[in-house]
């Protein structure tokens, strides 16, 4: 009789507890009623406190279970759409909600891709793409991105990478256009860099399980971007918390591949917080091991001061020491006098440390209105060891050198969005500062080994970017139609002063206005087909030393991105097309001489882009992109010459499995055709290639996780960076104009596995 009244007893207590828990559940949709992938969903108590966060699913559904019965607060948010929110009475056991996004950010009204998704006009690529992805380099985080974005190593190590885009070479990011990278709203390239203008290498420091989504604008259509926006920007934002109070990966493969991942993120009320550690080490495929070693450390505190205000706190502190093989002459590896991983000079290779901290701020008003202000303060230290042409300088002590920049650098963004209507129509107004300093020590040094044997180049400089922008927005037609236009204005502030020869030294300012303007129109509510036309001015500055060297001389160049296009959403399949035209006021050259860049004449680059996706099955989707630049050239001139070091043809595609049974995983494919190396000499081209990467991921519990990736996947031989120049690789050898590259790693296979404990 006692254990009958005690199981009647528990009987009775888990009814009681079922009846006062509620599950809510529900869709979101667009302005147009498609369903929107990847949306962050979360559910709140009345006094702003954060109880759960998910994310919606292919089909744009989300649910939150095993909720206590009461009043509750919902918000969905994604890139490109104004946040949408709506209070919840759970009084059921089971409660349906629906939202939809009103209308798009007023600074969104371009084509967008934030990644993998079935509405490619404004793609969302959320967590999901880094967090069950190993990746066994760091340069692999940029193959994500597809957005007709080609990059690859330059020496087969922990080096920068170089990026190439709309049918130009950008260096390693900031030359030509220039693609702007930014972490959280810190600039990621570095001006005046030891290593080339706009340098990306502080992006080494990002740890992928901590991406929470990557927006990647095709131009430079947003006034709050500029310096180095010319061909786009990427922006990479991380989270403020992770789903689980402990979080670990390991991870080995082959080439003495290893890696961890290990995290603590608590659960508070009002917080959300982490620290995070990632350690990483790979030989590579060389015969010269690469020796890559990472260590990162990252941290975010983030204080909800009430419903309308948020007060956050981070830092990245990294470091990384590499080998590298170096760029070798491909006629000698056909020859079979170097092996494809073999090396030159086995001295080469770097090391960088570097720490950034910041502070972010945001506040929201009852009229809808919002604000937002953050800042950082930057150090790093880098070294790079190269020897591109080997002997054919010095036959006697080589040409190695090394290239230093030690830096600080400070920063500070203001932005204010403010909806409004004009004569009843709907508009919203954003306007904005920008504050971007840099103090510098940077300098070329002749070595032997690692060890410096001379001075070549050595300056302090002292480079400052002050901003302003307006932009307005209009949206009539019941949102059918978006007009946009906005306005900005850089100065820079180049300070140098030259420690080998004074006299090179000296004060030079510049300054610009970047107009924008964009149209979106869908001609019929119910047809999901919109018109897209957008316009942008960017800038990219240049190297400071050659500001101050040669005055008479643009301080900055301009790129003027015009394109058209069109997008659709109908059921299971999407796309987006559209053709650009671009036209750079200069293009950048490198002067070995000083490390630094001058300008060259006016280039024009014109073409199309294609993208769509499908959703198969609700579990199996098929998406992919092409970029296809018909001709890229300079103007001007008795002759015709072209633009070279960059493809005119970059695909990717990738055929996603989702939650099948606990398994999930892509398969992924990049390529490019092959591409001039000489503007004038047709025959020398580098050579294509065709990429496959696999990753699959099996659920084991709540708790594990089972990963397994294979990066070149078909083990293809090929090379990633591939560039034309003279070289002689001993004494006595002769001098030869030759293609130089970087091989790309084989068949490199990963496994791993995840641990999640005590869920929030």
């Amino acid at each position: 009789m006692p254990r009958f009244r005690a199981i009647l007893l528990l009987m009775l207590a888990v009814t009681l507890r079922a009846q006062s828990e509620a599950s809510i559940s529900g869709k979101i949709s667009d302005p147009q009623g498609k369903a929107v992938a990847g949306v962050a969903v979360s559910l709140s108590l009345s006094n702003g406190s954060t109880l759960k966060e998910t994310r919606t699913d292919g089909a744009g559904q989300f649910a939150f279970s095993s909720v206590a019965r009461g009043e509750y607060r919902i918000l969905a948010s994604a890139p490109g759409f104004v946040p949408v929110s709506r209070e919840v009475s759970a009084a059921a056991e089971s409660n349906a909600i629906d939202l939809q996004f009103s209308a798009l950010e007023p600074h969104m009204q371009s084509l967008v891709i934030s990644a993998q998704s079935i509405e490619p006009s404004l793609d969302l690529r959320n967590s999901e793409v880094f967090t069950r992805t190993l990746f066994s380099r760091d340069d692999q985080v940029f193959q994500q991105l597809d957005a007709g974005i080609n990059a690859g190593q330059h020496e087969g190590g922990g080096k920068s990478l170089e990026i190439r885009r709309f049918g130009f070479n950008l260096d390693h990011g900031g030359v030509n256009g220039g693609l702007k990278v930014l972490v959280d709203d810190v600039q990621q390239n570095q001006g005046t860099q030891g290593h080339g203008q706009g340098y990306l290498g502080a992006l080494k420091a990002l740890s992928p399980e901590l991406i929470q989504e990557v927006t990647v604008i095709n131009g430079p259509f947003r006034a709050e971007y500029g310096d180095f926006s010319g061909l786009g920007v990427v922006h990479i934002r991380q989270r403020e918390s992770l789903p689980d109070q402990f979080t670990a990966r390991l991870q080995g493969g082959n080439f003495h591949n290893g890696r961890a991942f290990l995290a603590y993120s608590p659960d508070a009320q009002k917080t959300d917080a982490y620290v995070a550690y990632e350690g990483s080490y790979t030989d590579g495929p060389f015969l010269n091991p690469g020796r890559y070693r990472r260590d990162n450390a990252n941290a975010n505190y983030t204080r909800t001061l009430d419903e309308t205000q948020k007060l956050g706190f981070r830092a990245i502190i990294g470091r990384n020491d590499f080998y590298s093989s170096g760029q070798l002459p491909l006629d000698l590896v056909s020859s079979g006098q170097i092996d494809r991983f073999g090396f030159i000079d086995p001295s080469d290779g770097g090391r960088v440390k570097l720490g950034t901290f910041s502070t972010y701020y945001s506040k929201s008003f009852a009229n809808g209105d919002s604000l937002k202000a953050d800042g950082f303060l930057g150090r790093s230290l880098f070294d790079l060891y190269s020897n591109f042409t080997f002997f054919l300088h010095d036959p006697v002590h080589g040409d190695a050198f090394q290239q230093h920049d030690s830096r600080l650098q400070q920063g500070a963004n203001l932005q204010y969005v403010h909806t409004h209507r004009i004569a009843g129509i709907q508009a919203s107004f954003v306007s904005g500062m920008n504050f971007h300093d840099n103090q510098i020590n940077v300098g070329l040094y002749p070595r032997e080994s690692r060890a410096p044997s001379g001075v070549t180049t050595r300056a302090n400089a002292h480079v400052t970017n002050e901003a302003a922008y307006a932009q307005e927005t209009l949206s009539l037609l019941r949102g059918r139609l978006l007009l946009g236009g906005g306005i900005r204005f850089d100065e820079f502030r180049y300070n140098v002063q030259d420690r080998v020869a004074p006299e090179l030294g000296g004060l030079q300012n510049g300054g610009r206005w970047q107009g924008k303007g964009n149209i979106a129109f869908t001609p019929a509510q119910g047809v999901p087909l919109t018109f897209h036309a957008n316009y942008g001015r960017g800038i990219n500055s240049i190297d400071a030393r050659g500001v101050v060297q040669r005055p008479d001389q643009a301080r900055l160049a301009t790129t003027d991105f015009y394109q058209f296009g069109a997008s659709s959403n109908y059921g299971r399949f999407g796309f987006s097309t559209d053709a650009f035209l671009i036209d750079h006021s200069n293009e950048e050259v490198y002067i070995p001489d000083d490390g630094s860049f001058e300008f060259k004449g006016p280039t024009r680059a014109y073409g199309y882009e294609t993208k769509a996706s499908v959703q198969l099955t609700r579990r199996i989707s098929l998406d992919g992109g092409v970029t296809k630049v018909a001709n890229a050239f300079y103007k001007g001139g008795d002759h015709r010459v072209y633009v070279d070091s960059a493809p005119h043809f970059v695909a990717n595609a990738a055929l996603t499995l989702a939650s099948w049974h606990g398994w999930s995983g892509s398969l992924r494919m990049r390529a490019i055709n092959h591409y001039r190396l000489d503007g004038e000499a047709p025959a020398i081209v580098a050579s294509g290639h065709t990429v496959f990467d696999l990753g699959i991921v099996k659920q084991v519990s709540h708790r594990v996780e089972l990963n397994f990736s294979a990066d070149n996947l078909t083990n293809r031989a090929y090379y990633e960076t591939q560039n034309y120049f003279e070289s002689r690789v001993t004494p006595d050898a002769p001098v030869i104009s030759r293609i130089h590259g970087t091989p790309g790693f084989p068949l490199t296979a990963v496994a791993g596995i995840t641990l999640h404990f005590r869920g929030k």
